[in-house]
């Protein structure tokens, strides 16, 4: 079956009663391309272990490739080779924010132009602050004054660096870009943020605790300030944590049903947003348990509504969302307004989709209100992003007839996502075993 634009409508599987299995995540999207970009930079070749094989991991690679990197992605455990960069180069971004944030400073090393372009919707996606801040560290962009894609860094070689001050209040990615680059530049980079507070800052802990494994000095001691020194990025083999925000609609699943799903490997620490699962699930009624095995989250045949700020794990708001939907109260889910700068307007796409099956949903400046109703079935559809299908297949869980536009988006983070969310219905051990000792 398709919808009128042609994609095809897939039948989220339904759960006739608890569902209970073991789920072996992929690898963390947002660590596998960090550790791709600082093994291009670093000082002798290096192994990026677990690597998430995805399309936003592949844009990076091939990107980085194009600037004169070799990635060899042939095995499960990617191998990179440093080399000097150099233009000129095309990169697809895709949809990806780490590929069109985090290379651009990286494209100003180069001797010679790099040009920049993605998909139709990443176009509209904000890289202003980026371009204006590469400009300001003594980069050449030339983008029309659009201050999206598509652009041009014209790279001479090398990159002056020094302190720049930006609005981060849309991404952390804003920062976390130039961080990455930044000891690289003869000056390193002192990045000061004036604005809102910046989103999802467990993404910039992630940056600088790469940095530092690196052996990259970083100073983050004052708030809204980040200062990488110049000098060497150390070669070091990386091994990639499963990727914990790609756990949300598993653990929703036991939440739920009145399930109970394990998730190996999961980390004792980690800089991951996806690590909030552990409380929100249990605030929601549900139990979670880390030990030896993995994360263990059991369903209690309970599920509660919540009021959460979500401004540091936006991420995970699609999920949760499907969740309060599917509670016994009403929801108020805050500090989110920023992921309608994601892959799509995220609370618009929430309010819309949820509203079209029944749901009341009410959208705010920066989150939503959610009254649980009776819902129906009907066609979802997800703007190409990923998160949108998770929510989807959730509510698919419990409602009967629920319909995913495009369920193949999910592979810019988890390929074969509709295969083991099929597998998790009928009660089978799922995921890739490949990674099951991640992290």
């Amino acid at each position: 079956m398709t919808d009128p634009t042609g994609h095809d409508l897939w039948p989220a599987p339904h759960a006739d009663g608890p569902v209970r299995a073991v789920v072996r995540l992929p690898g963390s999207k947002s660590l596998t391309n960090r550790a791709l970009l600082l093994a291009a930079l670093s000082d002798a070749p290096s192994t990026v272990r677990g690597a998430l094989r995805s399309r936003d991991t592949t844009l990076m690679a091939d990107a980085l490739t194009g600037l004169g990197a070799t990635v060899d992605t042939s095995g499960a455990d990617w191998q990179v080779s440093p080399a000097t960069l150099h233009g000129p180069s095309t990169v697809d971004c895709g949809l990806a924010g780490t590929v069109m944030r985090f290379v651009p400073p990286v494209a100003a090393l180069c001797d010679g132009p790099v040009v920049f372009d993605g998909d139709p919707h990443a176009r509209t996606r904000p890289m202003g602050e980026v371009l204006r801040a590469l400009r300001a560290l003594g980069a050449v962009v030339e983008d029309e004054g659009r201050g999206a894609l598509p652009f041009t860094v014209l790279g001479s070689g090398g990159v002056p660096g020094g302190t720049v001050t930006i609005d981060a209040s849309a991404s952390s990615q804003f920062v976390s870009a130039l961080l990455l680059a930044g000891s690289a530049y003869d000056d390193g980079v002192d990045v000061r943020h004036e604005g809102e507070p910046v989103p999802s800052l467990p993404h910039i802990a992630m940056t600088v605790e790469q940095l530092r494994l690196h052996g990259v000095a970083v100073d983050d001691a004052a708030a809204d300030r980040w200062r990488v020194l110049p000098g060497p990025v150390r070669a070091v083999d990386v091994d990639v944590e499963p990727d914990l925000s790609n756990a949300a609609p598993f653990l929703a699943a036991a939440l739920v049903t009145g399930g109970r799903v394990t998730v190996p490997g999961w980390p004792s620490s980690t800089t991951q947003a996806g690590d909030a699962l552990r409380e929100i699930v249990t605030l929601m009624g549900g139990s979670a348990e880390l030990g030896p095995e993995g994360l263990v989250v059991t369903g209690t045949g309970a599920l509660h509504g919540l009021d959460y700020d979500l401004h540091d794990v936006g991420e995970l708001t699609p999920s949760v969302a499907a969740l309060c939907l599917l509670a016994d109260g009403p929801s108020h889910l805050r500090g989110i307004a920023h992921i309608r700068g994601h892959e799509t307007d995220r609370l618009g796409a929430l309010a819309t989709e949820f509203g079209s099956l029944g749901g009341h949903v009410t959208e705010t400046d920066d989150g939503l209100v959610i009254r649980p109703t009776p819902l129906d079935a009907g066609p979802f559809r997800t703007y190409a992003d990923h998160r949108m299908a998770h929510a989807a297949v959730i509510l698919g869980l419990v409602v009967p007839g629920v319909r995913v536009e495009d369920v193949g988006t999910t592979a810019k983070t988890f390929p074969d996502f509709a295969a083991v969310w099929s597998s998790l219905v009928s009660g089978d051990d799922v995921g890739p075993v490949r990674h099951a000792a991640a992290g």
